[in-house]
């Protein structure tokens, strides 16, 4: 195991290597493992991460603050971080987590980056932790938009509606595939005005009318490109084609087109 690898990536060098080796050891490997450098990792990394957001975005409200906060130190937010690092090949993990894979486990991952957060504090202190959390972080937020991330399918949706005054969508389930436990639901989503119907799957409704909401977010934001006059001339067809419709039910194919036939 390379730790001055890791150490590498993390633009860190550790004075105390017990450190680096507890913040990396699972619970499942010793008893000294790296659960208590989490806890105190977590507290740093959501006042290092408020205190980006503050100075970054000035014209924000604390509700938008909370939102980005929120999804920038979310599980999957850590995980992908930690995917950068290549953590998994530094976890020491015990043999039945090894066995089932927990080395790609996202939980493992995320709190293993915590904890590594937690293990740079009582090494050197808040600003080692803080320029740390800082390197991983004003990259990314370069490259978002605050005004939408952490925002689900269904509100950027409405809003993006809302913006062009155009009516809400609505939302039907038109199907449930599987059995009782297990169940998968199929959801349709309208927009009557742009001409969008598309269809989204999840294991439960609201996972469903997520998923087409992003479906027909991309259809409203594409059928707003073309003008009014080239919406109508579309055949219905390619209006849900443009919309990304998404379905098990396989459409019928168009019939040829007839010489002649072409519109102008």
């Amino acid at each position: 195991m390379n730790l001055q690898l890791l150490q590498t990536r993390l633009g860190y060098t550790f004075r105390d290597m017990g450190l680096l080796q507890q913040a990396l050891t699972h619970r499942s490997h010793s008893a000294l493992h790296n659960e208590r450098l989490e806890f105190l990792g977590d507290s740093i990394l959501n006042c290092v991460v408020a205190s980006i957001l503050y100075e970054r975005f000035t014209n924000l409200d604390e509700g938008d603050l909370s939102r980005l906060r929120a999804n920038l130190v979310k599980q999957q937010s850590l995980f992908e971080i930690a995917q950068k690092l290549e953590l998994s090949q530094f976890l020491r993990l015990g043999e039945g987590e090894l066995k089932s894979g927990g080395f790609r486990r996202p939980s493992i991952l995320a709190d293993t980056l915590e904890a590594l957060l937690g293990a740079i504090f009582l090494d050197s202190g808040f600003d080692a932790a803080r320029d740390a959390i800082r390197a991983f972080y004003i990259p990314l937020l370069d490259t978002v938009d605050p005004s939408t991330l952490g925002k689900d399918a269904k509100t950027l949706l409405q809003e993006f509606l809302q913006a062009k005054r155009i009516a809400l969508p609505t939302y039907n389930v038109v199907a449930t595939h599987g059995a009782a436990h297990s169940q998968e639901f199929e959801v349709e989503c309208l927009v009557p005005k742009l001409n969008v119907q598309v269809f989204g799957r999840g294991g439960s409704r609201r996972a469903g009318e997520q998923a087409a909401a992003r479906l027909a977010l991309e259809g409203a934001q594409a059928a707003l490109v073309k003008s009014p006059a080239a919406r109508k001339a579309k055949p219905r067809a390619a209006q849900l084609k443009l919309a990304g419709i998404a379905t098990i039910q396989t459409d019928a194919p168009a019939p040829p087109e007839q010489p002649g036939s072409k519109s102008a």
